[in-house]
């Protein structure tokens, strides 16, 4: 959810993205990992945007990742592959605190080949980079300060400030969303309006995002049943993995657990 938020704000608000972290306020548009010559490592926490002249990768990260620079050299040389002529700027935005060594590398080196990208380590940002850039504001109480919840409350006090409807309601959720990993929900939601945050694209998304968990997780438990059934019958597990869909592993645990049972 965080790492979808950050995608989805970088995205929406690609020129304020661009003035932190290119210095030049131009508008970007997504680039999709698929358009690359391999299937990408990982696509949820990368976004790609492009403008004629330059690509900017960003990755989010709530937890560190050992494998981060290998990540960064390999969209580097497919970027090129696709686009030899455009520059790249790449970083690793790093969202809650951790003492991890693998925040601080920013370099892929073997044999022959050294690859840069740059890290940003939201704890030691200065919050007022946030605080006065609409785009950036969901960052704010992320950032160096010794009282997040009065952060918080300026970065409030700032979406009430947005006169235009969609970006306010995207941008209180969206902030909203980020407090999580450092404030608690009753705090946060004394400072941000439901009403408004209800009418927000990412709000949108997470409900739709749990219905579909929801009917997901509802068709697994009819299939479960019915693989039980089956089982009671004296179907074989692999009769039962094929007509239900499951795995013979999951079939096999289902039998496990009703032997266990009957013990």
């Amino acid at each position: 959810m965080f790492d979808n938020t950050c995608k989805f704000i970088a995205e929406m608000y690609s020129p304020d993205f661009a003035t932190w972290l290119l210095g030049e306020p131009i508008t970007l548009t997504k680039l999709s990992p698929t358009e690359l010559s391999l299937e990408p490592i990982r696509a949820d926490a990368l976004i790609l945007l492009q403008s004629d002249e330059v690509v900017l990768h960003i990755e989010f990260q709530t937890q560190p990742d050992e494998n981060m620079p290998f990540r960064m050299a390999d969209y580097r040389l497919r970027v090129y592959r696709r686009f030899p002529h455009k520059r790249m700027h790449q970083v690793v935005i790093y969202l809650d605190k951790t003492t991890s060594e693998e925040v601080y590398k920013t370099t892929f080196t073997i044999e022959n080949l050294r690859h840069e990208f740059s890290v940003i380590r939201l704890w030691e940002q200065p919050p007022e980079i946030f605080l006065r850039t609409t785009g950036l504001l969901p960052f704010a109480v992320l950032a160096d300060t010794s009282n997040q919840v009065g952060t918080l409350q300026q970065a409030a006090a700032a979406v009430d400030k947005i006169s235009e409807r969609r970006t306010q309601s995207n941008i209180a959720a969206a902030t909203a969303i980020l407090a999580g990993l450092v404030l608690e929900q009753e705090v946060i939601g004394r400072l941000f309006r439901k009403d408004i945050m209800r009418e927000s694209v990412i709000y949108q998304q997470i409900k739709t995002e749990g219905r579909e968990e929801g009917r997901e997780e509802g068709s697994q438990q009819k299939a479960h049943e019915i693989a039980r059934n089956l089982l009671a019958e004296g179907m074989t597990v692999e009769a039962v993995a094929r007509i239900t869909g499951l795995t013979v592993e999951v079939v096999q645990q289902l039998q496990q657990r009703k032997s266990d049972n009957q013990k």
